[in-house]
């Protein structure tokens, strides 16, 4: 039998754990000095009681190598194949660090993941039919997902993208003024990356290219989407009246995101995780 683990960046909340049967790897928040855990004691009005009101930009790090060592072990030691569904090796580095740890863990596979938040669950969901299976077969079926999978979004305010380092200071200061909103995807045709795929002019036109993507990138409605927002859901209601009425059955509940992803993205970003057809 097969244990699955992820890291925070997934966006798998705490209280979803049983839902997804998983356990989850927090990443760790510094804000003024003091370490919290991604997901677990930093509560979502604190945390953006810290970016918004005091205006702190919160430092992210790795999940704790001994914490993560010791968990996943335990499950080598009760006979498990373990597999780690790590955070985009395009955005963070958990998944180098994840690898080198168990490299000499055949049981162990750790797998970069190309994508982040609600493409993790997609990723998640894959598992959860296979869990009786060889650890061979899920990686290729894994693997053969992964390409698939593309994490469109738009950010209310270039601010955060800036202060993150994903953005430079002329590109935030030219796309303020002239109120252009970058369309913005992280899939493996990015390397896991970050890329601005598009702009436009104004908010409503920016989200009617996005509702359009679904349509370009032939959207596979065999598998979830996941429709995700930061802070407060009104702009990706908006998002989701303009888009086609064949994609809203296969929408899953909104993902408010975790603090250690919503702080590079800012309040207000809104997007879809979905599936391209092969």
């Amino acid at each position: 039998m097969i244990k699955l683990f992820v890291d925070s960046g997934s966006s798998i909340k705490q209280e979803e754990k049983e839902r997804y049967d998983v356990e989850i790897l927090p990443l760790k928040i510094m804000i003024e000095n003091r370490e919290y855990l991604d997901g677990v004691d930093l509560s979502m009005e604190d945390f953006y009681h810290y970016l918004i009101d005091e205006n702190i930009f919160p430092k992210t790090s790795l999940p704790s190598p001994g914490d993560t060592r010791e968990k996943v072990m335990k499950c080598v030691e009760e006979g498990y194949d373990v597999i780690i569904l790590s955070l985009s090796s395009g955005l963070s580095g958990t998944f180098n660090m994840m690898r080198t740890m168990f490299a000499d863990v055949p049981s162990v596979c750790v797998i970069d993941t190309k994508t982040a938040v609600g493409g993790i669950r997609i990723l998640v969901e894959e598992v959860n039919k296979y869990r009786d299976k060889s650890l061979d077969f899920v990686r290729a079926k894994l693997s053969s997902l992964i390409y698939r999978i593309r994490v469109i979004a738009i950010p209310d305010t270039l601010a955060y993208l800036h202060k993150g380092g994903r953005l430079s200071r002329s590109a935030w200061v030219a796309g303020s003024i002239m109120q252009v909103k970058p369309l913005i995807i992280v899939d493996s045709k990015t390397d896991g990356g970050v890329k601005v795929v598009g702009k436009a002019l104004g908010k409503k036109n920016a989200m009617r290219s996005l509702a359009e993507y679904l349509i370009k990138e032939n959207c596979d409605t065999d598998y979830s989407i996941v429709p995700s927002y930061t802070y407060n859901s009104r702009n990706l209601d908006e998002l989701i009246s303009l888009t086609d009425d064949k994609y809203k059955s296969a929408m899953t509940e909104y993902d408010n995101l975790d603090p250690a992803i919503a702080c590079h993205w800012g309040p207000g970003a809104f997007g879809y995780i979905f599936v391209s057809k092969e």
